[in-house]
C-alpha cells in the first residue's frame, strides 16, 4: 500500500475517491459486525467505517483485535457521514472512509498512560515516554507552530540581506557568565572544550571579517539552574550588523517581531512598541522586564515621607531608602486574609511589613496610619496616589533594591490574584540605557551587566575607571509580558575603550590575554562599528501559544535538574572512555567521594539537618540525635563500602503507578499559610504533642 493522502486533510470535496490512509487507531467502537476507528494521523484524525460485508475474513478479523494505538494502513471509498452523525468537533466530521482493505503495520502494546489523559500525567512519565506525549494533538501543532517561526525568521532576515553562518560548537571556556558545559579533549588530555553560551565571540569576529549582516539559528548551553523558562540547552536566534548605531538595530528589531506576530498569529502591531530606560523600568515597575498587559504602576513618596511623622517612613528615607505605594484600584474590600498573604509576600521578597490604606465606598480610609499623619498630610498622601473610593494603596519602606523587589512581586501577584495577565494579549516594551557594570560582593569588585565587550555611551566613557556606577551601557532588552526575549548591545570597535573597559572589569594583562586574547588581536586589524541581538526561539514561542513551560515547546526536554528521563542522561560511562580521555583516575572507583568520611564520623551538623528536615528539636533531643547518628555512622560506612557496580539505581523499591497529579508548584506559601489549618503550631512549626514514652 501507498499512503494518497493525509486522514485530517481529506475534505467533503474529496468524498467519491478511493484513498489509502495511514495512521494510528485512536478510538475503537465494535457494534457486531461493523466496526469504527478514529484512525489518526499529524493532520488529524478520520472515522474508518470496517464493515464485514465489504472486508475479506482475514482483514476484518485483523480490525476486531486490533489494539488501539497500532499502526495501520487503509484503502477505502470516501463517503459522506449520515447527518444525524456529523461530529462538529473535528474537521472530518461529515466524512467517512468505507474500508475495502485493512494491513496491521505495527501491533501496539498498551500504553503506559493514556494519551487524552497525558495533561494529568505527571510530567516526569510524559517525559520518559517522550515519543508517545508527541502523538498528541496539542504537542504536533506546538512544533509545527515552532517551525512555521523558525521559517518567518530565517525568511525575515534573508530578505533583509542577512547571511546565515554557523560557528563552532567546541569552544574556548571564558568564565564571565554563567557556567560552562565542558567537554574534555581526547587528543589534549587534561584540556577541555566548552559548548557556547551564545556566538557572542564568533558573531563579532565575524564583523571583523567583513559578513556585515549575520544570523544563526543557534543551539545554546547553559549551565544553570532551570525554571519553567529555562533549559540547560536551548535555541536562541542569533545576529550582528557592522556600521550601525543604536536605533538602526531597534528599529530592525521591532520591524522583525512584528513580521513575525502577524505572519503566524495574524496579529497586527499599529503602534510603535513602547520605550523605557532601565531605571524607569525599575522605578515604575520594580523590575527590568517589566508586564505591561495591566497597570499598577509604583509611585514614589520619598520626598513626601521626609518630614513625616510615622517613623517607619522617615527613617527609612532618612537611611538613604525609598517609601512607595501601588494603588489597587478598586480592590478596598479586600479581606483580612488577603491583606495578610499580601504582607507574608512582602516579608518573603526582603521587605519588614507593608503599610496599607483601605479606602472605603464613602471615601473613608480605613489604616492605622492615620494615626501618624495630620489631616491636611494624609490628604496630599492620598492625592500623591490617587486615591479613590474603593482603592486599596499598599506601601513599602526600605532601601532601593528591597522596595523594587518587593513591589515588583507584589505588582504580578496582584495581577495573577485579579486575572489581570491574559495570555491572548501581547504587550513588547524595549528597555535601554542599562547599567554598563553592577557589583559583585562575592567577587568584591565590578563585573560586566551584560558582557565586556558592551559600548558605554560616549559621554560616560570619562567614568569607566573613576566612577563605574554611573556608566550606562548601549545595551537594550526586548520585553513581552513580563519576559526578557532577549537583549543586546552596540560592541566595543576601539581598542582603547577595550582596554579601558577590562581595566575596570579589573582584569591583568594576563587575564585578558588567556580569555579573550585572540579576540583582542583579531581587533588589532581594523574593526568596524558593529552591534547585535539574540533572542530566545523556546521563549517566544512559549508565549505565543500561551503555554506556562518550555517543555511544552520543545521536542525533547530535560527536567527540572537537568536529566532527562527518556535517554536516562546524564549517565555514567565505561572506563574504556574515560582511560581514552585520560580521566579514568578522577572518575574511577577508588575516587568516589565518601559522603561519610570515617575520619569526621563525630562531627555531625544537627542544627543544619533539623533544618532541612523541617523538625523542630529541643537542646535535649538534638543532644540524643547526634549520640545515635554517631553510633549509626560505622554501619552507614559498611553500606557505602559495599560495590555495586553494575547494580541498577531504584528510587521506589514498588514501581510507580496510576500516578496522575503533575507536581508542579502553582504558588509559594509562607510559612504562615503552611501551617495555617494546623491544630497546634510552635515557634513556626506543627506541634505534635508526645503521646508515647
Amino acid at each position: 500500500m501507498r499512503r494518497t493522502d493525509y486522514c485530517g486533510a481529506l475534505r467533503d470535496k474529496d468524498v467519491g475517491r478511493t484513498v489509502t490512509v495511514m495512521g494510528w487507531a485512536q478510538n475503537k467502537r465494535d457494534m457486531g459486525g461493523v466496526i469504527f476507528i478514529d484512525l489518526r494521523d499529524r493532520e488529524g484524525t478520520l472515522q474508518v467505517v470496517f464493515d464485514a460485508q465489504n472486508l475479506s475474513p482475514e482483514d476484518f478479523r485483523a480490525a476486531e483485535t486490533l489494539k488501539l494505538e497500532s499502526t495501520i494502513a487503509v484503502t477505502g471509498l470516501l463517503r459522506p457521514r449520515d447527518e444525524e452523525t456529523y461530529n462538529p468537533k473535528i474537521a472530518t466530521g461529515t466524512i467517512e472512509l468505507k474500508a475495502t482493505q485493512l494491513e496491521v503495520l505495527s501491533e501496539a502494546e498498551t500504553l503506559p498512560f493514556p494519551l487524552d489523559e497525558a495533561e494529568n500525567v505527571r510530567e516526569e512519565l510524559r517525559l520518559k515516554y517522550r515519543f508517545l506525549d508527541i502523538r498528541r494533538p496539542k504537542m504536533f501543532r506546538n512544533l509545527k507552530f515552532r517551525a512555521d517561526v523558525i521559517r518567518t525568521v530565517s525568511e525575515f532576515l534573508d530578505n533583509e540581506g542577512f547571511i546565515q553562518v554557523e560557528t563552532p560548537m567546541l569552544t574556548k571556556s571564558t568564565p564571565e557568565g554563567a557556567r560552562d558545559y565542558l567537554v574534555p579533549s581526547r587528543v589534549h588530555q587534561g584540556k577541555f572544550y566548552a559548548l557556547p553560551q551564545s556566538p557572542q565571540i564568533f558573531k563579532q569576529l565575524l564583523m571583523v571579517g567583513g559578513i556585515d549582516k549575520y544570523y544563526q539559528i543557534a543551539r545554546c548551553f547553559r549551565d544553570e539552574d532551570l525554571r519553567a523558562d529555562r533549559q540547560p540547552e536551548f535555541t536562541q536566534v542569533d545576529m550582528e550588523m557592522s556600521f550601525v548605531d543604536q536605533e538602526q538595530i531597534l528599529e530592525h528589531l521591532e520591524k522583525m517581531f512584528k513580521y513575525i506576530f502577524e505572519k503566524n498569529m495574524g496579529i497586527k502591531f499599529e503602534e510603535p512598541f513602547p520605550r523605557l530606560t532601565w531605571r524607569q523600568c525599575m522605578d515604575m515597575y520594580g523590575t527590568d522586564k517589566p508586564d505591561l498587559r495591566f497597570g499598577l504602576p509604583i509611585i514614589d513618596l520619598t520626598d513626601q515621607m521626609r518630614n513625616c511623622g510615622f517613623s517607619v517612613f522617615r527613617k527609612a528615607v532618612e537611611a538613604g531608602g525609598y517609601v512607595r505605594a501601588i494603588n489597587v484600584k478598586g480592590c478596598g474590600d479586600f479581606t483580612r486574609t488577603t491583606i495578610e498573604n499580601l504582607t507574608a509576600k512582602a516579608q518573603s521578597y526582603g521587605a519588614k511589613g507593608m503599610a496599607w490604606i483601605a479606602m472605603k465606598e464613602d471615601g473613608t480610609p480605613y489604616s492605622i496610619l492615620t494615626k501618624y499623619f495630620t489631616e491636611e498630610e494624609f490628604d496630599r498622601l492620598l492625592a500623591a496616589v490617587d486615591a479613590k473610593a474603593g482603592d486599596f494603596i499598599l506601601f513599602c519602606a526600605d532601601k532601593y533594591s528591597v522596595v523594587c523587589r518587593t513591589l515588583g512581586n507584589l505588582r504580578l501577584d496582584l495581577a495573577e490574584m485579579l486575572d489581570l495577565r491574559k495570555k491572548d494579549d501581547f504587550k513588547f516594551l524595549i528597555v535601554t540605557d542599562f547599567p554598563e557594570f553592577e557589583y559583585s560582593e562575592e567577587e568584591g569588585r565590578y563585573i560586566a551587566t551584560h558582557h565586556p565587550f558592551t559600548m558605554p555611551y560616549p559621554e560616560d566613557i570619562p567614568y569607566l575607571l573613576s566612577d563605574p556606577a554611573r556608566v550606562r551601557a548601549q545595551a537594550y532588552d526586548f520585553v513581552l509580558n513580563g519576559y526578557e526575549l532577549g537583549s543586546g548591545s552596540i560592541r566595543i570597535h576601539r581598542r582603547d575603550i577595550q582596554q579601558k573597559m577590562f581595566e575596570a572589569l579589573g582584569f591583568s594583562p594576563e587575564q585578558i590575554e588567556e580569555r579573550f586574547g585572540f579576540m583582542v588581536n583579531a581587533f588589532r586589524y581594523g574593526t568596524p562599528p558593529h552591534g547585535g541581538f539574540a533572542f530566545g526561539l523556546d521563549r517566544l514561542v512559549m508565549l505565543m501559544l500561551g503555554e506556562d513551560s518550555l517543555r511544552e515547546v520543545i521536542a525533547f526536554p530535560k527536567t527540572k535538574d537537568a536529566s532527562c528521563p527518556m535517554t536516562d542522561a546524564p549517565n555514567t560511562v565505561d572506563k574504556e572512555q574515560l582511560d581514552v580521555l585520560g580521566l579514568a583516575e578522577l572518575f574511577g572507583p577508588s575516587s568516589t567521594v565518601d559522603f561519610f568520611p570515617k575520619s569526621h564520623s563525630d562531627k555531625i551538623d544537627i542544627e543544619t539537618l533539623s533544618e532541612l528536615s523541617n523538625l523542630h528539636l529541643s537542646d535535649k533531643e538534638k543532644k540524643e540525635y547526634t549520640e545515635e547518628m554517631q553510633q549509626t555512622m560505622p554501619f552507614v560506612n559498611q553500606i557505602l563500602d559495599v560495590d555495586t557496580t553494575g547494580v541498577a539505581e531504584t528510587t521506589h523499591v514498588q514501581p510507580l503507578k496510576n500516578v496522575l497529579r503533575e507536581d508542579v508548584p502553582q504558588q509559594d506559601l509562607s510559612r504562615d499559610e503552611m501551617l495555617e489549618s494546623a491544630p497546634q503550631k510552635k515557634d513556626g512549626y506543627i506541634f505534635v504533642p508526645e503521646v508515647l514514652e
